[in-house]
């Protein structure tokens, strides 16, 4: 027996996990403080009212010979993608039922989807990037090339023909800086795939931010995308989603190389590997795209939003650079005063009781970084932006 032993090259601490650890030590050394977290993008709103109902309905089915269900089918019921497809529409993207793959969340999907790829293939990522598009190569033995993301390039890299890539990973907005692709620069970096017959996959989770037109909120809005991109979306955030889990995955039926289909290949993937997503919860997914649901979700959606909105205006006072806040739910913001990103970690928490997540965390490009989220309580957000004011003023 033997263990892979990729899981060498990864970082022994995931970085999420070394925050909470950090918070944990001083809360226990210093009960009487309280410290407001702003690092982990966790939802605080409840599941809206019509979700809620919908779930309730889910459950009196399950209780009735003739409405209970059992497995149900790999890609996820009908009813689910029907309203996803219809969510597509509005966005001026047409889907094909079995194109949609309903899932427990966008971050399982990103990991496991790499079952339909070999292990030969070289893979880039931006840096900064969401640790989980490196460790879960690193942890399959890939070779990992990195683009970078810089205050020069507005954190968002363009392509490089002079680079062979096989697996492009792209999350626009941002996670976790914040910017966002226009759809033009989403062009040139489908014509880039397409030239290099590689294959894009594309992270939408923070779509329902974007308010600007300009900017891309699926990739197959873009020409060509078709035979390249492979595209994930999480309910997690647009619906509060995170302790429920859903999300989907949207693989094309052009996407093919040397006689392979590569959405047969996931259906196969998931058919032997995955019992899908559970009824109930896929009756309350399916909610969300409702007239109703979306009404309330907008709310929801602009409360975070304004959060966003009261962290940047903290930073425009303070003169401190910073991207993202609009059209993301996360603020990137240089570390004052030429600290390091988890120097700056320390001090605000040690200083103000603030957690926020160090950019250092994301990559080498991230080192003098932070990342602040808005989807804390507003009650929160606003007691911690007075702090940081106080102290960095």
């Amino acid at each position: 027996m033997k263990y892979n032993l990729n899981f060498n090259d990864v970082a022994e601490s995931y970085l999420f996990a070394e925050v909470a650890d950090r918070v944990a030590k001083y809360s226990k050394a210093n009960p009487d403080k309280k410290v407001i977290k702003l690092g982990i993008g966790d939802v605080t709103l409840p599941l809206v009212p019509e979700v809620i109902k919908a779930l309730h309905a889910a459950v009196d089915d399950m209780a009735e010979k003739e409405t209970f269900k059992g497995y149900g089918p790999y890609e996820g019921y009908s009813f689910l993608r029907d309203a996803i497809s219809d969510y597509y529409k509005k966005m001026g993207v047409a889907l094909e039922e079995g194109e949609i793959f309903v899932s427990d969340g966008a971050k399982s999907d990103l990991g496991n989807i790499l079952d339909i790829f070999d292990k030969d293939n070289v893979v880039l990522v931006p840096d900064p990037v969401y640790p989980v598009y490196v460790d879960t190569n690193v942890m399959a033995g890939r070779k990992v090339l990195f683009a970078d993301a810089s205050e020069q390039n507005g954190f968002l890299p363009m392509p490089d023909y002079s680079v062979d890539a096989d697996i492009i990973y792209i999350c626009s907005p941002n996670n976790p800086t914040g910017a966002a692709y226009t759809e033009a620069q989403l062009k040139e970096w489908v014509d880039y795939a397409n030239s290099k017959n590689a294959v894009i996959l594309y992270d939408a989770a923070y779509e329902c931010f974007i308010t600007d037109n300009s900017l891309a909120r699926s990739i197959f809005r873009i020409e060509g995308a078709k035979t390249c991109a492979i595209e994930f979306c999480s309910l997690s955030k647009i619906a509060g989603f995170t302790g429920t889990r859903c999300g989907y995955t949207i693989v094309p039926h052009a996407l093919e190389k040397d006689g392979m289909n590569a959405n047969k290949l996931w259906l196969r993937r998931q058919s032997t590997k995955f019992n899908g997503v559970p009824y109930i919860v896929q009756r309350g997914a399916a909610a969300v795209f409702s007239e109703e649901g979306m009404k309330q979700i907008q709310n929801n959606l602009s409360y975070y939003k304004r959060n966003a909105q009261i962290i940047a205006e903290c930073l425009d006072e303070l003169g401190i650079p910073y991207t993202g806040g609009n059209n993301s739910p996360y603020v990137w913001l240089k570390c004052p005063r030429g600290m390091s990103s988890w120097e700056f970690f320390d001090y605000l928490l040690f200083n103000a009781q603030v957690v926020g997540t160090p950019g250092a965390g994301f990559g080498r490009n991230g080192e003098g970084y932070f990342r602040l989220t808005a989807f804390g309580s507003r009650e929160n957000t606003e007691e911690a932006v007075k702090r940081i004011q106080l102290l960095l003023k």
